[in-house]
Protein backbone atom coordinates (compact mmCIF):
# COMPACT_ATOMS: atom_id res chain seq x y z
CA UNK A 1 0.00 0.00 0.00
CA UNK A 2 2.63 2.45 1.02
CA UNK A 3 4.80 1.78 -2.19
CA UNK A 4 1.11 2.29 -3.72
CA UNK A 5 0.97 5.75 -2.83
CA UNK A 6 4.43 6.77 -3.57
CA UNK A 7 3.96 5.50 -7.00
CA UNK A 8 0.84 7.97 -7.15
CA UNK A 9 1.89 11.38 -5.74
CA UNK A 10 -1.12 13.64 -4.85
CA UNK A 11 -1.76 16.44 -7.58
CA UNK A 12 -0.54 19.28 -5.85
CA UNK A 13 -3.67 22.32 -5.32
CA UNK A 14 -3.37 25.49 -6.95
CA UNK A 15 -5.71 28.18 -6.81
CA UNK A 16 -7.61 26.98 -10.42
CA UNK A 17 -7.77 23.65 -9.20
CA UNK A 18 -9.95 24.42 -6.78
CA UNK A 19 -12.16 27.12 -8.56
CA UNK A 20 -12.40 24.28 -11.18
CA UNK A 21 -13.50 21.26 -8.46
CA UNK A 22 -16.06 24.08 -7.02
CA UNK A 23 -17.72 24.49 -10.10
CA UNK A 24 -17.75 21.16 -10.96
CA UNK A 25 -19.10 19.74 -7.47
CA UNK A 26 -21.49 22.62 -7.57
CA UNK A 27 -22.99 21.52 -10.93
CA UNK A 28 -23.60 17.93 -9.13
CA UNK A 29 -24.46 18.79 -5.81
CA UNK A 30 -25.69 22.44 -5.85
CA UNK A 31 -24.31 25.28 -4.85
CA UNK A 32 -26.64 25.84 -1.23
CA UNK A 33 -24.97 22.32 -0.90
CA UNK A 34 -21.35 23.63 -1.22
CA UNK A 35 -19.22 24.10 1.25
CA UNK A 36 -15.40 24.44 2.01
CA UNK A 37 -15.47 20.99 4.08
CA UNK A 38 -17.26 19.86 1.05
CA UNK A 39 -14.64 20.91 -1.60
CA UNK A 40 -12.30 19.66 0.81
CA UNK A 41 -13.23 16.25 1.03
CA UNK A 42 -13.92 15.91 -3.24
CA UNK A 43 -10.41 17.00 -3.25
CA UNK A 44 -8.78 14.61 -0.63
CA UNK A 45 -7.47 17.40 1.24
CA UNK A 46 -7.88 18.80 4.99
CA UNK A 47 -10.08 22.21 4.65
CA UNK A 48 -7.41 24.27 6.04
CA UNK A 49 -5.15 23.72 2.90
CA UNK A 50 -7.92 25.61 0.59
CA UNK A 51 -7.49 28.86 2.44
CA UNK A 52 -4.35 28.66 1.12
CA UNK A 53 -5.68 29.48 -2.10
CA UNK A 54 -9.05 31.21 -1.19
CA UNK A 55 -9.08 32.97 2.05
CA UNK A 56 -13.06 32.28 2.40
CA UNK A 57 -16.18 31.00 0.74
CA UNK A 58 -17.44 34.66 -0.47
CA UNK A 59 -13.47 34.18 -2.23
CA UNK A 60 -14.07 30.77 -3.49
CA UNK A 61 -17.61 32.41 -5.24
CA UNK A 62 -15.89 35.15 -6.44
CA UNK A 63 -13.05 32.46 -7.98
CA UNK A 64 -16.32 30.93 -9.39
CA UNK A 65 -17.68 33.80 -10.94
CA UNK A 66 -14.14 33.98 -12.82
CA UNK A 67 -14.56 30.19 -14.09
CA UNK A 68 -17.89 30.99 -15.58
CA UNK A 69 -16.76 34.22 -16.94
CA UNK A 70 -13.84 32.45 -18.78
CA UNK A 71 -16.12 30.23 -20.62
CA UNK A 72 -18.27 33.03 -22.68
CA UNK A 73 -16.84 33.89 -26.01
CA UNK A 74 -13.63 36.21 -26.56
CA UNK A 75 -13.51 39.95 -27.37
CA UNK A 76 -15.49 40.84 -30.50
CA UNK A 77 -14.52 44.90 -30.12
CA UNK A 78 -12.94 44.84 -33.57
CA UNK A 79 -16.40 43.16 -34.97
CA UNK A 80 -19.28 44.95 -35.67
CA UNK A 81 -21.69 46.24 -32.99
CA UNK A 82 -24.54 44.84 -33.14
CA UNK A 83 -23.87 40.82 -34.12
CA UNK A 84 -21.17 40.78 -32.15
CA UNK A 85 -23.08 41.99 -28.96
CA UNK A 86 -25.80 39.32 -29.74
CA UNK A 87 -23.30 36.26 -29.79
CA UNK A 88 -21.57 37.34 -26.98
CA UNK A 89 -24.34 37.56 -24.79
CA UNK A 90 -25.97 34.23 -26.42
CA UNK A 91 -22.48 32.63 -25.51
CA UNK A 92 -22.98 33.96 -21.91
CA UNK A 93 -26.40 32.57 -21.86
CA UNK A 94 -25.14 29.25 -22.75
CA UNK A 95 -22.11 29.39 -20.69
CA UNK A 96 -25.17 29.98 -17.69
CA UNK A 97 -27.18 27.26 -18.76
CA UNK A 98 -24.75 24.74 -18.24
CA UNK A 99 -24.16 25.92 -14.82
CA UNK A 100 -27.60 26.53 -13.18
CA UNK A 101 -26.64 28.03 -10.16
CA UNK A 102 -23.99 30.66 -11.67
CA UNK A 103 -26.80 33.24 -11.83
CA UNK A 104 -27.94 33.32 -7.82
CA UNK A 105 -23.96 33.55 -7.43
CA UNK A 106 -23.58 36.49 -10.45
CA UNK A 107 -26.56 38.29 -8.74
CA UNK A 108 -25.13 38.09 -5.07
CA UNK A 109 -22.09 39.42 -5.39
CA UNK A 110 -21.66 42.84 -4.03
CA UNK A 111 -17.87 42.90 -5.29
CA UNK A 112 -16.36 43.47 -8.36
CA UNK A 113 -13.40 41.68 -9.27
CA UNK A 114 -11.05 42.50 -11.97
CA UNK A 115 -12.15 39.49 -14.17
CA UNK A 116 -16.07 41.03 -13.55
CA UNK A 117 -14.88 44.60 -14.38
CA UNK A 118 -12.91 43.22 -17.69
CA UNK A 119 -15.48 41.64 -18.86
CA UNK A 120 -17.58 44.55 -18.41
CA UNK A 121 -15.11 46.74 -19.88
CA UNK A 122 -14.91 44.78 -23.08
CA UNK A 123 -18.62 44.86 -23.32
CA UNK A 124 -19.20 48.48 -23.16
CA UNK A 125 -15.92 48.59 -25.54
CA UNK A 126 -18.11 46.75 -28.49
CA UNK A 127 -20.34 49.73 -27.95
CA UNK A 128 -17.67 52.44 -28.01
CA UNK A 129 -15.83 51.22 -30.55
CA UNK A 130 -19.08 51.07 -32.71
CA UNK A 131 -19.27 54.41 -32.42
CA UNK A 132 -21.51 55.00 -29.39
CA UNK A 133 -21.18 58.14 -26.90
CA UNK A 134 -20.17 56.94 -23.64
CA UNK A 135 -23.28 59.03 -22.35
CA UNK A 136 -25.88 56.17 -25.06
CA UNK A 137 -23.26 53.37 -24.01
CA UNK A 138 -24.07 54.25 -19.99
CA UNK A 139 -27.44 53.76 -21.08
CA UNK A 140 -27.18 50.53 -23.11
CA UNK A 141 -25.43 48.92 -20.56
CA UNK A 142 -28.28 49.59 -18.05
CA UNK A 143 -30.70 48.86 -20.50
CA UNK A 144 -29.27 44.92 -20.57
CA UNK A 145 -28.97 44.53 -17.22
CA UNK A 146 -28.92 41.38 -16.50
CA UNK A 147 -28.47 39.82 -20.32
CA UNK A 148 -25.16 41.08 -20.37
CA UNK A 149 -24.33 37.78 -18.53
CA UNK A 150 -27.18 35.77 -20.28
CA UNK A 151 -29.91 35.86 -18.15
CA UNK A 152 -33.20 37.94 -17.20
CA UNK A 153 -36.15 37.81 -14.80
CA UNK A 154 -38.80 35.61 -16.52
CA UNK A 155 -42.47 37.70 -16.23
CA UNK A 156 -44.63 34.34 -16.28
CA UNK A 157 -42.51 31.08 -14.78
CA UNK A 158 -38.97 31.58 -13.34
CA UNK A 159 -37.18 28.54 -14.57
CA UNK A 160 -35.62 27.28 -11.25
CA UNK A 161 -38.76 26.68 -9.30
CA UNK A 162 -41.48 25.64 -12.15
CA UNK A 163 -44.44 23.78 -10.76
CA UNK A 164 -45.63 21.07 -12.16
CA UNK A 165 -46.94 21.25 -15.90
CA UNK A 166 -50.70 21.20 -16.18
CA UNK A 167 -51.78 17.61 -16.61
CA UNK A 168 -55.14 15.77 -16.63
CA UNK A 169 -57.60 15.24 -19.23
CA UNK A 170 -58.21 18.36 -21.95
CA UNK A 171 -61.64 18.60 -19.97
CA UNK A 172 -59.82 19.55 -16.88
CA UNK A 173 -57.22 21.75 -18.58
CA UNK A 174 -60.42 23.70 -20.36
CA UNK A 175 -61.88 24.01 -17.08
CA UNK A 176 -58.71 25.87 -15.71
CA UNK A 177 -58.39 27.83 -18.89
CA UNK A 178 -62.26 28.56 -17.94
CA UNK A 179 -61.23 29.34 -14.03
CA UNK A 180 -58.02 32.45 -15.49
CA UNK A 181 -60.38 33.48 -17.87
CA UNK A 182 -63.44 34.74 -14.87
CA UNK A 183 -60.37 36.14 -12.55
CA UNK A 184 -57.71 36.99 -14.99
CA UNK A 185 -58.86 37.60 -18.50
CA UNK A 186 -56.04 39.02 -19.52
CA UNK A 187 -53.77 36.72 -18.55
CA UNK A 188 -55.94 33.81 -20.08
CA UNK A 189 -55.96 35.80 -23.76
CA UNK A 190 -52.32 35.61 -23.60
CA UNK A 191 -52.16 32.34 -22.78
CA UNK A 192 -54.57 30.98 -24.88
CA UNK A 193 -52.95 33.07 -28.06
CA UNK A 194 -48.98 33.02 -27.06
CA UNK A 195 -47.59 29.09 -27.30
CA UNK A 196 -44.23 28.64 -28.06
CA UNK A 197 -43.19 24.23 -28.99
CA UNK A 198 -46.69 23.69 -27.04
CA UNK A 199 -46.00 25.33 -23.78
CA UNK A 200 -48.41 28.49 -22.54
CA UNK A 201 -47.88 31.18 -19.69
CA UNK A 202 -50.48 28.41 -17.67
CA UNK A 203 -48.86 25.68 -16.59
CA UNK A 204 -46.42 24.68 -18.73
CA UNK A 205 -44.27 28.33 -18.82
CA UNK A 206 -43.16 30.15 -22.37
CA UNK A 207 -39.83 29.19 -24.08
CA UNK A 208 -37.48 31.32 -22.21
CA UNK A 209 -34.57 30.95 -24.68
CA UNK A 210 -37.67 32.58 -27.56
CA UNK A 211 -38.49 34.91 -25.16
CA UNK A 212 -35.06 35.99 -24.36
CA UNK A 213 -33.85 36.33 -27.62
CA UNK A 214 -36.68 38.18 -28.40
CA UNK A 215 -36.03 40.83 -25.89
CA UNK A 216 -32.48 40.94 -26.85
CA UNK A 217 -33.10 41.74 -30.32
CA UNK A 218 -35.78 44.50 -29.43
CA UNK A 219 -33.52 46.17 -27.33
CA UNK A 220 -30.19 45.82 -30.14
CA UNK A 221 -32.69 47.12 -32.41
CA UNK A 222 -33.70 50.14 -30.46
CA UNK A 223 -30.17 50.68 -29.70
CA UNK A 224 -29.18 50.74 -33.10
CA UNK A 225 -31.86 53.68 -33.88
CA UNK A 226 -30.67 55.84 -31.21
CA UNK A 227 -27.19 55.38 -32.48
CA UNK A 228 -28.11 56.50 -35.95
CA UNK A 229 -29.85 59.58 -34.52
CA UNK A 230 -27.08 60.43 -32.54
CA UNK A 231 -29.48 60.05 -29.40
CA UNK A 232 -28.31 61.91 -26.04
CA UNK A 233 -29.36 61.75 -22.48
CA UNK A 234 -29.18 65.57 -22.65
CA UNK A 235 -31.95 65.82 -25.71
CA UNK A 236 -35.13 66.60 -24.75
CA UNK A 237 -38.07 64.37 -26.32
CA UNK A 238 -39.99 62.03 -27.15
CA UNK A 239 -37.14 59.37 -27.12
CA UNK A 240 -35.52 60.34 -23.76
CA UNK A 241 -37.27 59.01 -20.38
CA UNK A 242 -38.55 61.47 -18.59
CA UNK A 243 -37.83 61.70 -14.72
CA UNK A 244 -40.91 61.24 -12.19
CA UNK A 245 -41.48 64.34 -10.18
CA UNK A 246 -41.00 63.89 -6.70
CA UNK A 247 -44.17 65.10 -4.82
Amino acid sequence: MTAEREASPRVRLNRDRVLLAAVSLADAIGIEALSMRRLAQELGVVPMALYKHVANKEELLDGMVEVIIAKIGPDESDAEWKPAVRRRVLSARHALARHPWARRVIESRTTQTPAVLSYMDSFAGMFLTGGFSADLAHHVMHALGGRMWGFTQELFVDPAATAEPVAGPPEARAALMEQMAAHYPHIAAIAASSAHDGATVVGQGCDDQFEFEFALDLLLDGFERLHREQWTSGISGPSRATPVAAD
